[in-house]
């Protein structure tokens, strides 16, 4: 008998978890929950610093009707990083998140259904996998993708619906579109480039969440619950 065939036979003789060791998966479950939790306020931080500063830019933009209306594109600089920021800690969140829902699905709720945890299945091999080898279970472009579309989309649609209505009604109401693009000058940069830059810059985080969203899915449909986790 090879290697291989003598872990697989190992593997398939794994005794029943004892007392004791049921008592330990509780306790790892709880504490992958308060990690969950930590990196869930965390993520919740990044999301109000944003809302933040686009309030103040708002208020600033808007504060008069000769007020400049560069507040507000200068403060996607800052919600763009603030995303970035957030898209790294939603990377750390998912791990701690997938550990705890595979808990669930794996130990508690055979335990409570039917009372056989089915090690026979190695759900307990993926999750030491994970403890041993840790790594991210998604991708940049993933978590960005996620993040855009659970709360950034809504903080870039505002900032771009509030340039777009500054433009329009001060100092006064705008009468031809030429009349817009003036106003869309900034220095040296003429409105049709600054226009056209702010256009690429919704297409471009919209595009990424449309992705994300269409990779989810496909994933979602291609994911065997007994050997992935994330």
């Amino acid at each position: 008998m090879d290697t291989s065939q003598r872990e697989q036979t190992a593997a398939e003789a794994r005794a029943p978890l004892s007392a004791d060791e049921v008592g330990a998966l509780a306790h790892l479950y709880r504490g992958e929950i308060y990690r969950s939790t930590v990196w869930r306020t965390r993520l919740d931080t990044t999301t109000n610093w944003s809302v933040v500063t686009l309030g103040v830019a708002l208020s600033i933009s808007y504060s008069s009707p000769e007020a400049s209306p560069l507040p507000l594109i200068l403060v996607g600089v800052l919600i763009i990083f603030f995303l970035m920021l957030e898209a790294r800690r939603y990377r750390y969140f998912n791990v701690f998140r997938a550990r705890a829902r595979w808990l669930e699905t794996h130990f508690y709720t055979p335990m409570l259904v039917e009372g056989d945890l089915h090690l026979e299945e190695h759900w307990q091999d993926v999750l030491a996998a994970d403890y041993l080898r840790p790594e991210y279970h998604v991708g940049v472009m993933t978590a960005i993708g996620r993040r855009i579309r659970r709360n950034y989309f809504w903080i870039l649609l505002i900032q771009s619906m509030a340039y777009a209505g500054k433009l329009a009604v001060h100092p006064t109401g705008v009468t031809s579109w030429q009349q817009a693009l003036d106003r869309a000058d900034i220095g040296p940069f003429p409105g049709e480039l600054v226009l056209g830059t702010g256009i690429f810059y919704v297409v471009l985080w919209g595009g990424i969440a449309w992705w994300s969203a269409k990779s989810d899915a496909a994933r979602a449909s291609k994911r065997k619950s007994m050997t992935s986790m994330g």
